[in-house]
């Protein structure tokens, strides 16, 4: 598997490397465009879950303990989670966004058959696995609900009641625009709201959190250990990368508002990556710091991390339904909501149960890249050669979200 993912890296970087040499100055527009901040504001959130908020600080103390990991010995713990999760790997996203918006319209590899099958295949996969996710995290952040470290009925409640706001919240692509901002916003909040719990009203020096935010330039000066995986965590935050990277690219590439290749590469690779060194360098003052953060704190990273998981699952509902054309026009609303309640929990269930792996679905995207390679290397070479600009009846309007369904 490290090789197979190590040979998946490499080609989405090599592709990258491509694009910008041949069309780094086209200028680049979806089908329903939006404006930067918008655009930027969908791409955060839909291309981010519950991880972000609730990973962090239970992963600080094992990167910080280099006796019993001394790969991490190369750099800090902060440089190591922002490693994870920062910059480089949004280069992913990139790759997919820029195909699905120019490359694929004169392919259309993903209206194939069985790459159709495939493709549902891992986003219905990947929604089962992001509630999961807030399912098996929710013991530790709120252990006044249980034992701390069981899954109690009142966390699948939770998990339920967020997968059927997120059904409901897909039956319209007009409410996509008001999700993202809103996720944006209360994320920005979180943030600020918790900086100033630790620098503001408690007794931390405000030269504590720009002494762990300059920490984060570890990263960047190590930069080439954090490109092949590192470790068998590593891999898996890698292979995760990668399952989400076809959707979010199909989910994206709708919304470029008229960049050029370039600045959307910035676009999708930096813009993100500051609030998410912001956030980091936050959590890591908490855990060095030994601030505590039972109460309010956790359900206000519960509740983040909530909206996140609703936000995501949107998006991916709203993607391999309309592949499988399970439309609300076509099935009725009622039975659509049914539907998709119903399949997405029993799917947790299967991955609480240890029955699927997120790795399967990552190495499974990795095939459809150079699948994909393959099908334009032997029969679309000439069509993608001669791109010259985004399909032509993709016109930069917007309004024209506000009127679709």
């Amino acid at each position: 598997m490290t090789v197979w993912l190590s040979a998946g890296i490499i080609f989405t970087l090599l592709s990258v490397a491509y694009i910008l040499y041949k069309w780094g100055n086209m200028k680049v527009v979806g089908v329903t465009p939006v404006r930067t901040f918008t655009f930027i504001a969908i791409l955060f959130t839909s291309g981010l879950d519950v991880g972000l908020i609730m990973f962090p600080l239970t992963e600080f103390a094992g990167y910080a303990d280099i006796s019993a990991s001394p790969e991490y010995a190369f750099t800090n713990p902060l440089a190591i989670e922002f490693g994870f999760w920062g910059f480089l790997i949004w280069g992913f996203y990139f790759l997919t966004c820029f195909y699905f918006c120019v490359i694929e319209p004169k392919v259309k590899f993903f209206e194939l058959p069985l790459v159709k099958f495939v493709n549902n295949v891992v986003i219905i996969g990947t929604c089962a696995f992001t509630a999961f996710l807030l399912l098996s995290n929710l013991p530790w952040y709120l252990p006044s609900m249980g034992d701390g470290e069981s899954v109690v009925p009142a966390f699948y409640l939770i998990v339920f009641a967020a997968i059927a706001f997120a059904v409901y919240s897909s039956t319209s692509i007009k409410y996509v625009r008001i999700l993202s901002l809103t996720t944006t916003w209360v994320f920005i909040a979180l943030i600020v709201g918790m900086w100033a719990a630790a620098f503001v009203f408690g007794e931390s020096e405000m030269s504590a959190y720009f002494a762990n935010l300059g920490l984060i330039g570890g990263y960047f000066a190590n930069i080439d250990n954090f490109v092949l995986p590192i470790n068998e965590y590593h891999e898996f935050y890698l292979f995760w990368w990668f399952s989400w990277s076809i959707m979010i690219g199909q989910f994206t590439s709708r919304f470029v508002g008229g960049l050029k290749t370039y600045q959307v590469m910035l676009a999708m690779m930096v813009i993100p990556s500051i609030p998410i060194a912001a956030w980091f360098s936050v959590l890591y003052h908490y855990h060095s710091a030994g601030i505590p953060t039972e109460g309010i704190t956790n359900m206000a990273m519960v509740f983040v991390g909530i909206v996140f998981v609703i936000n995501s699952l949107d998006s991916l509902i709203r993607l391999y339904t309309d592949n499988l054309n399970m439309t609300v026009e076509r099935i009725g609303k009622g039975n659509y909501i049914a539907l998709n309640i119903v399949a997405l929990s029993l799917l947790t269930l299967l991955f609480k149960l240890d029955f699927l792996q997120i790795q399967w679905v990552g190495a499974l995207v990795i095939a459809v890249f150079f699948s994909c390679f393959g099908f334009i290397l032997s029969q679309k070479f000439k069509s993608v050669t001669t791109i010259k600009t985004s399909p032509k009846e993709n016109k930069i309007d917007f309004t024209k979200i506000e009127n679709l369904n």
